[in-house]
């Protein structure tokens, strides 16, 4: 259980913290001023300090490196007592457990400094093994160069003591590499320790340089998470160290980790740089949905678009130049990279207006391989009369050619240049001839329909049942739709509101009439069991009794308790909120006293 610290804002594995000290310390933060050290236990006895609330207290501890065998971590093992004051436990990955400390120090951390796969494993490992709502402290690692991906991997605490060390050694640190202080003819900062002549900054200089550098790289990095942008940050950042490449990309790989704590929505933009972005937990998700829960309801041919730079891609003017050809006899899906197959009921879902991509004319090995693995299982899930594929002959082709080898489906090309040609638009057009157009009505359903497809589909259930009824079916088979698109709102027969789609994220937001069919309806919810009270406006952790554990930050959530009904939207995921002892556990939209 803790009590002094609390997390405000999710980036990923990065959080945005508090630890509540008499003064309080916005975190990831440096721990020099305010962490203080009771001692190891190897050498003496010691007694557990008085502490206050004015510093973190690192209880009195032996550290064990990793490996240890299991009966000398037993026969060594630290029994850390119940204190009335912000305090902290020295664990290593294999002996990390919860000790009901506000912070753990991971022993031993600097010994990671440059293995990618022994550094996640026991960044993962420590955090997995302690609660969610506290602090991961690793000393003696921290430079200007490397905070932003120890941050990405989940550390909230660092202190500068390889920077003074460095420093000190005359290695002068930036957040793209280290220099030996005799190499510089000038220095490349204007931080006041360098405003000094070159001839005049020593080594102590250096060491004070290195420290305003890690300080400065801290808040770039708070700045960040609180932009919900980090990963983007990271991605061009750690390229100047091989290690910290290999870092980032080993977390793509635990992609159950970052996953369960990244946002299933913000408004954000994700940029789209390198191959890197295709490995994002965003993007594996988004495609994963599209390939699993999506279902289409078209009977009209499928038309494969080129995605445009402009978002919503609707809004584009190649967008509404295919669209006068299509005539809305043809149901369109874009191919885009970092993205994979978008199809238009799920254009203005996130990721899928939230993103920017590096624009060469080509396509890289990477990109072609992912969207035509993409495209390919988006295939085998739904089934077409025709596939019209009205794409430019580079790169595209290659990927719907490559999507379809296996599948018995021959695409038909309409394009040979450019497709927004006279001669591109008129064979579109061509091709669907004779094809009679859906009405706006069954657009609109079907796009509520799609979204909720991918918005609530869960574990085994996996959005649809055996008879082929998905949750879009499920909670929204007989309905009308008001409004314009994009702001649709959904009604039953008799009119009574169920959900309204925000055009902001591509999502549905439910009334209390919504969540109650979500709750008697086949298709599983995400529940959140509170104590007995009614909320207004959020639910704290503390009063959460249960909750699913398929909730992710954000997701729509149904709140239910002894007393109450609501919905809502979550503000963690649902084993944080089972674990965590403070912050907000989610936001609360509409409520009703039982």
């Amino acid at each position: 259980m803790t009590d002094y610290f609390e997390v405000h804002e999710r980036d990923g594995a990065a959080r945005l913290g508090e630890l509540r000290l008499a003064d309080p310390l916005t975190t990831p933060a440096l721990g020099d001023d305010t962490v203080s050290d009771a001692g190891s236990l190897w050498p003496d006895d010691r007694d557990v300090p008085e502490g206050d609330e004015a510093t973190l207290t690192v209880l009195p501890h032996r550290g064990l490196p990793a490996g240890t065998p299991d009966e000398v971590a037993d026969a060594f093992a630290v029994e850390y007592p119940d204190v009335d004051y912000p305090s902290a436990a020295v664990v290593s990955p294999d002996t990390a457990t919860d000790h009901g400390t506000d912070a753990y120090v991971l022993a031993n951390a600097a010994g990671y400094v440059g293995h990618a796969a022994a550094f996640v494993d026991a960044v993962l490992e420590t955090r997995r093994a302690v609660p969610a709502d506290t602090a991961l402290y690793l000393p003696g690692v921290a430079t200007p160069a490397n905070v932003a991906t120890l941050v990405y991997a989940g550390v909230d605490l660092v202190d500068t003591d390889r920077a003074v060390v460095r420093g000190t050694q005359g290695f002068y640190q930036t957040t793209d590499d280290e220099y030996f202080l005799e190499d510089l003819d000038e220095l490349p900062c204007a931080c006041p320790a360098c405003q000094v002549p070159r001839e005049e900054f020593d080594r102590e200089a250096c060491a004070d340089h290195n420290v305003n550098a890690l300080e400065a790289e801290l808040r770039r990095v708070r700045r960040r998470i609180r932009d919900g942008r980090l990963r983007d940050y990271v991605e061009g950042q750690a390229r100047h160290d091989q290690w910290l490449t290999a870092t980032f990309r080993r977390l793509d790989q635990e992609y159950a980790y970052v996953e369960e704590r990244t946002p299933v929505l913000r408004s954000a933009e994700i940029t789209a740089a390198t191959d890197d972005t295709i490995r994002r937990a965003e993007i594996q998700r988004f495609a994963e949905r599209v390939t699993t829960r999506y279902r289409n309801r078209f009977s009209n041919p499928l038309v494969l678009v080129p995605c445009s730079a402009a978002k919503p891609y609707s809004e584009s003017q190649s967008h509404r130049q295919y669209h006068e050809a299509i005539g809305w006899r043809g149901h369109v899906v874009s191919m885009t990279s970092p993205i994979g197959v978008v199809p238009q009921e799920l254009e203005t879902t996130y990721p899928a207006q939230h993103y920017d991509s590096v624009v060469t004319g080509e396509w890289s090995a990477t990109e072609i391989e992912f969207v035509s693995d993409v495209l390919e299982a988006y295939l085998r899930r739904n089934d077409y009369p025709k596939v019209v594929a009205h794409v430019p002959p580079e790169g595209y082709r290659e990927i719907v050619e490559r999507a379809t080898a296996d599948l018995g489906v021959d695409p038909v090309f309409t394009v040979e240049d450019h497709p927004t040609t006279a001669d591109s638009l008129a064979a579109l057009a061509g091709e669907l001839e004779g094809e009679l157009k859906y009405p706006k009505r069954e657009r609109e359903h079907n796009t509520v329909r799609a979204i909720a497809d991918y918005q609530f589909g869960a574990g085994e259930w996996a959005g649809e049942r055996a008879d082929g009824r998905g949750a879009g079916d499920e909670l929204f088979d007989d309905i009308r739709t008001e409004a314009r698109y994009p702001k649709l709102r959904v009604t039953d027969a008799d009119g009574e509101q169920l959900a309204a789609m925000v055009p902001q994220y591509g999502a549905l937001s439910l009334t209390l009439a919504g969540g109650r069919r979500w709750v008697d309806s086949d298709v599983p919810t995400r529940t959140v069991e509170i104590d007995d009270f009614v909320p207004h406006g959020s639910v704290l952790a503390p009063g959460v009794v249960d909750a699913s554990e398929s909730i992710r930050p954000g997701d729509e959530i149904v709140v239910e308790g002894p007393s109450a009904f609501g919905v809502g939207r979550a503000a963690m995921s649902g084993p944080e909120m089972v674990e965590s002892t403070r912050g907000i556990a989610s936001e609360v939209r509409h409520v009703e006293e039982r």
